[in-house]
């Protein structure tokens, strides 16, 4: 097996340098560590394994260590929230398989005079531990909690020790299962979490728990193993993290009998720890009888103030996050180093400070990276629709806030989620923690009364709450399924919350789509219908829309009111962060020019750039910030700002289009000399060199495309378009809510009048529609060269989902698609935020959220639109909008679920099409009129004048 060294923090708050299956090199006064599985996902060992029930069962083999035993082909699946007994359909068997490992293993001769213990950081569920065929203590009830036991009276020292595990699926405990399995994700088995062997000297330091504050005093409850026999004394030293010296070091006595003691110390001028400035300290213990354990923790002080808000170190702050499962697709519940810290990476790339652990403990690295990197952290007991009797509530909680107590990066504990919570044992947490944190019951008021948590607030209920007294934050809000949610509706919620001097922050749900590869299936990855995918993420951490449209909207920094004047160009800029003044950032801004369509890349070529300081503006202020004046080079089309924080990286990018330079959107131009006109009995046909054109003399409308005799199958075209959501009727699967469908408002086109002519060398057809028809007039010229131009005008008063005009061509053909414009993403009307402006290239897929995770999307709606060139098996269809005002290109219709499966939307199907509205998206609870204003129906009147212009190219 690998061998790696890693710092592990454990219950005992010991930390020490973590190697493969051999002692950890040591002075003797630490803690020493001896693996028996592997680290991780990335790192495993192989252990005896026999599975009762389901796949490969009823003979023994072998398994990796640590796993989950369904991604190692044993077992069955089961979705937690599908074997509930309250579902109202037919539940699946419940899986409840049997597990036995067993391991062999030495124990060093030199460690007969030590306390031995062996921990398991998690298994599922009801875990039996037997060494040299002895029972080590009970059986342990729960899945996600680092547990223990004495083994020292059990070992064979300097032989082989055969150590036996049994793991049940279920727990003879209903309240367990109720808790932890019928919950909504997916369950699994096995043991999922590194197990290791722990040695110390007789007399050692068990656990500690710090409170470390703003105002630099230190306080550290030290428990021990066991009460000592004489007295002692326990001695501090703070550190910083290349390990010097912070302050002299400091001693709390422990008389004979007595297994605690608590230290105090007041050090000055400590650097504070935040999610922005995550400062962080070692602290070392030394037990007098020469045990020396040590902590990483920081100096903060965290507060809920009643009808006020949240604090950290005096600042009001306010929490923008999401709720992460600990998940990888192959690996399920079993994760390593890297998946922690890169999840971690994401979310401040997403622009996050927060996290919420839904709806169970984390990894500990994963911890230790929210408090390298700086994120808040709500530690969550589990608990979902169902709690934890008293017993184990209390034992869970205990193993919980033990491991955990020590991370800054943790504000809140929660008591379970959504009824999840047993209120009996909400003042068991501050039995472990001296810092007392704040606990809450997500989805109703905390525990203490101190703030009020709404899960999914309607916008009117956002309105109403902020326009209140009471210190609020929602746990879970905007429900992310498929491509909805998440960024959906985030615009207007956030401008009012951000707003509300009492808010304390949100939490979208969630991190990523939770689908696993399933080995009974090839590895096909199943998210359960609408069940598991919920993410701004896929299930490999692929990015959606959402993540952008959050990472745009949570900027702590933040510009607006752009101006250009000339050469002076100038923006306002806003600080968002917490803690951090704007001086401590920098800008830098690009001038750049796009390739033309005949070009074939994407992309941007930058003519001029340069670096700026950031003002000097505190938290919640704003200044305006000016770029130089060469920034203003010939053929500049686009002008983009960077804000970067201190630590270098881009918070955001803001895209400032200027003026199209009106290139032409030729694929291939044609050479000919005239353009010729004739009449059939059903078309008007015009024949421009290869080109060929067929116009309906019934509507008016483009037929058929032909080039060099072969179709080019661009149709039906301009087809006025109308439609208005309805709320859908049938149920989704696995609950939720009902699709929207859409009604066509379109009205019959009647013609009244067809005109054909030469207009020099250019063929003119211009048609001419009934007062109550939508569309007015349609009018066509052809040049020599190939360029089609389209002017065309309808009509329409009311409100409207989507709006515009559409050709129909087949979706089979299509390859890729090339524009200009805002991109990469697809929109809605009630999320255009989170693209930039610039040439983008698409390939074809036909992505369904959820299900397959092709990003960015081909199909859909973009905005802003000035060129595009969709590349197909039949040719280019190349247009060009010529239109001064902004519209948006339809790419087909894009679709967020498999049949069956419970679609968000149900949309018109639309082949390449010009949009003046688009739709809004939703979440899964939520239709669109209760998202806010920008999801609400537009309300439109009066003539649409539109002008694009066609070319057709040969492949």
């Amino acid at each position: 097996m690998k061998t790696r060294y890693l710092w592990l923090l454990f219950a005992g708050t010991v930390m020490v340098s973590r190697g493969a299956s051999t002692p950890a090199a040591s002075s003797g006064n630490e803690t020493q560590i001896q693996f028996l599985s592997g680290h991780g996902a990335d790192d495993t060992v192989l252990w005896n394994f026999y599975c009762n029930d389901g796949r490969k069962a009823g003979a023994w083999t072998t398994i990796h260590v640590p796993s989950c035993w369904e991604q190692e082909g044993f077992g069955t699946y089961n979705y937690g929230l599908e074997i509930r007994p309250s579902r109202s359909h037919p539940t699946p068997p419940i899986a409840s398989e049997v597990g036995k490992y067993y391991y062999d293993f030495t124990v060093p001769a030199d460690w007969k005079n030590k306390t031995v213990r062996i921990v398991f950081e998690g298994s599922m569920t009801d875990t039996e531990v037997v060494i040299n065929g002895q029972s080590a203590g009970p059986t342990h009830q729960g899945a996600f909690y680092e547990f223990k036991y004495d083994i020292t009276k059990l070992l064979k020292f300097g032989a082989s020790n055969r150590l036996e595990v049994t793991v049940s699926k279920e727990s003879a405990n209903a309240s367990i299962n109720n808790a932890e399995r019928r919950a909504d994700y997916w369950n699994f088995g096995g043991i999922f979490r590194p197990v290791y062997l722990e040695a110390l000297p007789q007399q050692f330091i068990d656990w500690t728990a710090i409170n470390a504050k703003a105002d630099g005093s230190f306080l550290a409850q030290i428990h021990l193993g066991q009460s000592v026999t004489a007295d002692t004394k326990v001695t501090a030293q703070i550190l910083d993290l290349q390990g010097k010296a912070v302050g002299a070091s400091f001693s709390a006595s422990v008389s004979a009998g007595a297994d605690t003691a608590t230290l105090h110390a007041t050090e000055q001028d400590m650097k504070l720890w935040t999610a922005e400035t995550p400062n962080l300290y070692r602290v070392r213990f030394t037990l007098a009888s020469g045990h020396t354990v040590e902590e990483k923790f920081g100096f903060r002080t965290f507060e809920v103030r009643r009808n006020d808000g949240l604090y950290l170190n005096g600042q009001r702050i306010v929490l923008k996050g999401v709720n992460r499962h600990s998940f990888w697709p192959e690996t399920a519940r079993t994760l390593d180093r890297q998946i922690c810290y890169d999840d971690v990476k994401l979310l401040k790339e997403a622009n996050m400070n927060a996290v919420r652990m839904s709806h169970y403990p984390p990894d500990h690295e994963f911890l230790e990276a929210c408090d390298e990197l700086g994120i808040y952290v709500l530690d969550e007991l589990g608990g979902w629709h169902g709690a934890y009797d008293v017993p184990s509530g209390q034992k869970l909680i205990g193993e919980m806030v033990r491991r955990d107590v020590n991370h800054p990066s943790i504000l809140f504990w929660d008591n379970g989620n959504e009824g999840g919570w047993n209120a009996a044992n909400d003042g068991e947490f501050a039995k472990w923690d001296p810092q007392a944190r704040t606990v809450l019951h997500p989805w109703r008021p905390a525990a203490d009364g101190s703030l009020n948590d709404v899960h999914y607030p309607t916008y009117e209920t956002v309105e109403e709450m902020s326009a209140g007294s009471e210190v609020f934050m929602f746990t879970e809000f905007l429900h992310g399924l498929y491509d909805g949610g998440a960024a959906t509706g985030l615009h207007d919620y956030w401008a009012v919350l951000n707003q509300a001097p009492h808010f304390g922050g949100g939490f979208i749900w969630a991190f990523l789509d939770e689908a696993v590869a399933r080995t009974d299936e090839d590895g096909k990855l199943d998210g359960r219908a609408n069940l598991a995918p919920d993410g701004i993420v896929g299930p490999h951490r692929e990015k959606e829309g959402s993540f952008y449209g959050i990472r745009e909207i949570w900027s702590p920094v933040q510009a607006s009111e752009f101006s250009i004047h000339g050469d002076t160009a100038s923006a306002l800029v806003e600080n968002s962060f917490d803690f951090i003044n704007l001086k401590q950032c920098t800008f830098t801004w690009e001038s750049a020019r796009f390739p033309t369509p005949a070009d074939g890349q994407a992309g941007h070529k930058v003519l001029a750039s340069g670096d700026l300081p950031g003002p000097d503006v505190a938290p919640r202020g704003s200044a305006v910030l000016t770029l130089p004046a060469k920034w203003n080079v010939p053929g500049v089309e686009v002008l983009y700002l960077t804000a970067k924080d201190p630590s270098g990286h881009a918070v955001w990018t803001w895209s400032l289009p200027l003026p199209a330079l009106g290139k032409a959107a030729s694929a291939d131009v044609v050479a000919s000399s005239k353009t010729l006109l004739r009449e059939e009995e059903q078309q008007w046909v015009v024949t421009a060199g290869p080109l060929e054109l067929r116009f309906s003399k019934d509507t008016g409308m483009l037929a058929g495309v032909a080039r060099d005799g072969k179709p080019i199958s661009l149709a039906n075209g301009p087809h006025f378009v109308a439609y208005l959501h309805q709320r859908g009727t049938a149920p989704a699967v696995g609950g939720g809510t009902s699709p929207l469908v859409y009604q066509d408002l379109a009205q019959p086109v009647a013609l009244t009048g067809l005109t054909t002519r030469m207009d020099g060398d250019n063929a003119v057809i211009e048609a001419k529609y009934t007062a109550t028809s939508p569309l007015k007039s349609v009018t066509w010229r052809i040049s020599p060269a190939g360029a089609v131009r389209l002017d065309y005008t309808y009509t329409y008063t009311g409100a409207v989902d989507l709006l515009g005009v559409n050709f129909d061509y087949p979706e089979a053909q299509a390859k890729a698609i090339t524009w200009e414009g805002w991109g990469p993403y697809r929109v809605y009307q009630n999320r255009m935020v989170g693209g930039s402006f610039d040439v983008w290239h698409n390939t074809y897929s036909d992505n369904i959220p959820g299900v397959t995770w092709n990003y960015p999307e081909f199909k859909g709606y973009f905005r802003g639109w000035r060129w595009a060139v969709l590349d197909t098996g039949e040719g280019k269809i190349s247009v060009r909008n010529l239109s001064p005002q902004e519209s948006f290109l339809g790419i087909f219709s894009p679709r967020d679920a498999d049949p069956g499966a419970g679609p968000l939307l149900d949309l018109p199907k639309t082949g390449l099409a010009f949009f003046d509205v688009i739709p809004p998206n939703r979440d899964k609870g939520k239709w669109p009129e209760q998202l806010g204003p920008q999801s609400q129906l537009r309300n439109v009147g009066g003539d649409k004048t539109h002008s694009v212009e066609f070319e057709f190219g040969a492949n």
